[in-house]
């Protein structure tokens, strides 16, 4: 059984192992190595990252206390991070996740989130309504990567 709660200071290790796992093993069809590791560095930058994840709406997903997926975003409707367990890819989870947040954000008053989507993401998005406004090339410690401007207008 798996519950959806508010993460808290405490999960932020647990989000970034879930972060490192599902770019190093979910997406290698669209990246190569070099980005992957430029993507996420095997040794964490881990104030910086509890920085970030502190300054977001952070949601999980768990079952026995181990974290599948996580979601953060912002109130202005920025969905900033989605990412799963790898064991918990294509399980529903991140649907879960992001179906949640845009529910909280649509009684917050936001009418139209948006994301910086990767290739192997689009697809979700494109299923959850969302559609590409252009892409981007960012650079990773001089590495180039590929990532979609994607947005979606809720409903009133």
């Amino acid at each position: 059984m798996t519950s959806l709660r508010p993460a808290c200071s405490a999960d932020f290790d647990a989000c970034i192992a879930v972060f490192q796992g599902a770019v190093a093993q979910l997406t290698d069809t669209h990246y190569d190595t070099a980005q992957r590791r430029a993507w996420a560095p095997p040794t964490p930058d881990r104030a910086a990252w509890h920085a970030r994840l502190a300054s977001l709406q952070l949601w999980l997903v768990e079952r026995d206390q181990q974290v599948l997926g996580f979601i953060g975003y912002e109130l202005s409707g920025h969905i900033d991070l989605l990412y799963c367990a790898p064991q918990a890819a294509r399980q529903g989870v991140a649907t879960r996740l992001y179906r949640h947040a845009e529910q909280l954000l649509s009684q917050a008053g936001v009418r139209r989130v948006r994301t910086e989507a990767s290739l192997v993401a689009v697809p979700f998005f494109v299923r959850h309504g969302f559609a590409l406004r252009a892409r981007q090339l960012v650079q990773r410690d001089g590495v180039g990567l590929l990532r979609c401007d994607m947005d979606k207008v809720l409903a009133e």
